[in-house]
């Protein structure tokens, strides 16, 4: 069985990281080699501690930038993820503040709408489920949902659905919401 390591995977990204490091040790030590000819023995000791320095602070850097790469790659994907919370709540706001005082599921008969000419038959059905919530609800106002709008309408003009269940749900303020039931 091959693993990771053996098949190659992930050192890509390593391999990039590693020369740019490398390039910066094969800078710093072409450095101490020219600072190493140029200064007498004495202040060789000196000079390589201070190159030592200035090498620990470049890989110090180079680690820094990395970070930073990292970190801006992982931004947008957060930023996704706070979108997508924030959403979520906004549909438990809206939720709350409908407050459905009462929801009753209808099989609504549409077969009457089939007696009217071809041409305003899906028009009618839309009628017949206004006219069906107001005498058993007794609503304010009514709101039809655009998926049961889509159902009525689903075959067209000429061919609505002979019957379609509907999910009601009236708020405090009288407004009555369609929706299609579950399983529709």
């Amino acid at each position: 069985m091959e693993t990771n390591e053996d098949k190659g995977v992930g050192e890509q990204e390593t391999t990039h990281e590693h020369e740019e490091s490398r390039e910066t040790e094969e800078e710093t030590k072409e450095r101490m080699e020219e600072a190493v000819e140029e200064a007498p023995e004495g202040e060789e000791a000196e000079e390589t501690e201070a190159v030592e320095e200035v090498i620990e602070e470049e890989t110090a850097e180079v680690v820094e930038e990395a970070e930073v790469e990292k970190e801006a790659i992982e931004a947008p994907e957060e930023a996704e993820e706070k979108e997508e919370v924030e959403k979520v709540e906004r549909k438990r706001e809206k939720e709350v503040e409908e407050e459905v005082v009462e929801e009753r599921i209808y099989t609504i008969p549409l077969r009457r709408a089939w007696i009217s000419p071809r041409k305003k038959r899906a028009p009618r059905a839309v009628r017949i489920v206004k006219s069906f919530i107001q005498r058993h609800m007794k609503p304010e106002a009514i709101v039809v949902s655009n998926e049961v709008n889509e159902r009525l309408w689903s075959r067209g003009i000429e061919k609505p659905p002979r019957k379609v269940r509907i999910r009601a749900s009236k708020d405090k303020e009288g407004t009555v919401t369609l929706h299609l039931a579950e399983g529709d």
